[in-house]
């Protein structure tokens, strides 16, 4: 019987990428699944990324993740792009389908199934995003696409705000504003669920929070934070001690490679691997 010396291939491209521990939750994956898998995370800078691109075309792989500062450029060495992504503009992960390169972005999917295994949906519901980067935007377009009533992003730079709100009110069915990120800002009382979309709280500033009201959080209310390390963040501790649902970055990373396991491999992910894996490399 012949014996296949050959493993399919996933690369991480993105620059820093040494303290990155999708690989350690992938290959976890991989080998509870028995498939003879590789992922390999690679430090690409900006200057070399279109040569790496051009070089995995030739290597019969089988996808990519792309993190930092990778994600918009990657772009355009897609053959397509799913609904979510054309709307961001940007994407983390790639994989094949019918010999076609197809781009798409699990980083608000990830979310929108987190907050799925909670028993809450953005359906019909008020939300209310700290930040404007990339996580806010992937976030802000799943939640838009997934029925949400109403999406407020509040950011510092109240221009990048605008834009994003342009961008979902003029290419979803709901309404976006923005507003300006000012110290101690109030959360408006009817919102539905709060979301962390900055890195503030993120190890090693894990003694950081949003400076926002934290009084005009309510019971009930779903508060969400996309800093996974640590899991259960000031901004979370915050938020509970007043009532609120509270779901962890944690979970949304999980979530969002269990997405692009599923669309490399096409089985099942072992969800519950990965994240104790994940868990075990963020302690």
């Amino acid at each position: 019987m012949s014996k296949n010396y050959r493993s399919e291939l996933i690369f991480l491209f993105g620059n820093p990428v040494d303290d990155n521990p999708t690989g350690a939750m992938m290959e976890a994956a991989f080998a509870a699944c028995n498939l003879n898998y590789r992922y390999i995370t690679v430090k690409v800078t900006e200057e070399g990324f279109d040569a790496a691109m051009n070089g995995i075309k030739q290597m019969n792989i089988k996808g990519l993740n792309f993190t930092m500062p990778h994600k918009e450029k990657a772009v355009r060495y897609m053959d397509k792009l799913s609904p979510a992504a054309k709307i961001i503009g940007a994407i983390n992960t790639c994989y094949y389908e019918d010999g076609k390169l197809v781009g798409d972005n699990t980083d608000g999917k990830g979310f929108i199934q987190a907050l799925a295994e909670k028993g809450y949906s953005p359906n019909g519901k008020k939300i209310f995003i700290l930040g404007s980067g990339g996580a806010a935007k992937a976030i802000a377009t799943e939640c838009a696409l997934a029925g949400a009533q109403k999406i407020t992003i509040a950011n510092r730079t109240v221009e990048k705000a605008q834009n994003l709100s342009h961008v979902i009110s003029t290419q979803t069915k709901c309404k976006a504003e923005a507003v300006c990120f000012t110290p101690e800002l109030v959360i408006p009382e009817d919102t539905d669920i709060l979301i962390n979309a900055t890195s503030i709280g993120l190890a090693p500033a894990s003694d950081k929070r949003p400076d926002i009201d934290y009084d005009s959080i309510k019971k009930g209310m779903v508060v969400s934070d996309v800093v996974f390390c640590p899991a259960d963040s000031l901004f979370l501790k915050a938020a509970r001690e007043r009532g609120a649902v509270c779901v962890n970055g944690l979970g949304m990373l999980v979530c969002q490679g269990v997405l692009a396991f599923e669309l490399w491999t096409k089985i099942k992910a072992p969800q519950a691997v990965m994240a104790e894996i994940l868990a075990r490399e963020m302690n």
